[in-house]
């Protein structure tokens, strides 16, 4: 009898528990697509672009100009004294390493502006959901990278991206 009694109560507690988990709502958010697709996220990427692209004209030109210089040295090795060409080459050296060091500090500029334009969406982004989720009642909001498999009704991913474009049209990253 006491046996029957526990096996009632660990039935009636497993009916119960699979009910409440049941009603749970689980929705799917494509981030990467709102980072990349709304109007500041693109804005973001074009402006970023244009800047590394800029650079990259840029440092090509010093880089050409320094091989010229370069080649132009060894050409007058012979004809130079020892003193003058130590000079010239001493001179080219530091300024390979000032270019080197240009180069890098606007790579690592565009990489703090791109982290900068990430964080500012993703601090928008958050109210955006948080408001979705106390409205729809929802329970889990899950990365769609993370996801091998789900129903279109449950991906809210176009509907985030509409409501950011409105809060966020652009953003500055000058």
């Amino acid at each position: 009898m006491k046996y029957l009694v526990k096996f009632f109560v660990v039935t009636f507690f497993l009916l119960i528990c699979t009910d409440t988990f049941a009603e749970q709502k689980i929705v799917v958010l494509d981030l990467t697509y709102v980072l990349n697709e709304s109007k500041a996220g693109k804005g973001a990427q074009e402006f970023l672009k244009k800047s590394f692209d800029n650079d990259a004209k840029k440092f090509s030109g010093i880089e050409k100009a320094l091989k010229e210089e370069e080649k132009d040295l060894l050409a007058k090795k012979n004809i130079l004294t020892k003193e003058e060409y130590g000079k010239k080459i001493n001179s080219l050296r530091k300024k390979n390493m000032d270019y080197q060091t240009e180069r890098r500090s606007s790579i690592d500029k565009i990489t703090m502006l791109r982290a900068k334009a990430r964080e500012t969406l993703l601090k928008n982004l958050k109210p955006i959901i948080e408001t979705y989720i106390n409205e729809n009642s929802v329970s889990l909001v899950v990365d769609k990278k993370y996801i091998l498999g789900g129903g279109a009704q449950s991906d809210i991913t176009k509907f985030i991206v509409e409501k950011l474009n409105k809060e966020l049209p652009s953003l500055n990253l000058k």
